[in-house]
């Protein structure tokens, strides 16, 4: 072989070499970016995954305070009255009271009339906004809804009895607003 074609061969094979050394260190480039990029992938699914996370504890939480505040306003909704009916109540007892006075006078019959019409109209609007009366009267007592201020021995009538309601009690929707004072047999 002469010269020309060894040193043609040897740079054949130079170049290949460089050409296959130029193919490893550009593979090598790729898989060390192949590498970053997995890393990188890696980190972002992470962090996602605690994005996700952080996502569905602000979202329980807000559904949370969500049927927090709406059961806080049902509930608020519902006894809205219960300070005006405790105020309203004595105003209630007077008004009974009155109409307990017998007179012959025909005035007073007139005015008796009036105040009549005034307490069943306050006892309409309270009904109709919640605020019933306690019926206790010759019904077994029930510390729940009444307080027992008196005993009384009567002939006739089993232990236990509520024979008189001395201050009447009322319920606002399902909550006691004024338990009702009575008197019950021994």
């Amino acid at each position: 072989m002469t010269d020309k074609k060894k040193k043609k061969e040897e740079k054949e094979k130079n170049e290949k070499e460089e050409i296959v050394a130029e193919a490893v260190e550009e593979n090598e480039k790729k898989e060390s970016e192949t590498d970053k990029l997995k890393e990188e992938i890696e980190r972002l699914k992470a962090e996602l995954a605690e994005s996700k996370n952080a996502f569905y504890k602000a979202y329980a939480d807000t559904e949370n305070t969500k049927k927090r505040l709406q059961s806080e306003f049902e509930k608020s909704n519902k006894y809205k009255l219960q300070d005006f009916g405790k105020e309203v109540l004595p105003i209630i007892d007077n008004l009974e009271r009155a109409l307990q006075v017998n007179s012959d006078s025909e005035e007073l019959k007139n005015y008796a009339k009036g105040f009549e019409m005034i307490y069943a109209q306050l006892v309409e609007i309270l009904r109709k906004e919640g605020i019933v009366e306690i019926d206790c009267l010759n019904k077994e007592f029930d510390a729940n809804y009444q307080h027992a201020i008196m005993q009384e021995a009567k002939e006739g009538v089993k232990s236990g009895i509520v024979i008189e309601v001395l201050q009447k009690g009322y319920m606002l929707k399902d909550r006691i607003l004024r338990p009702a004072l009575v008197k019950v047999s021994e």
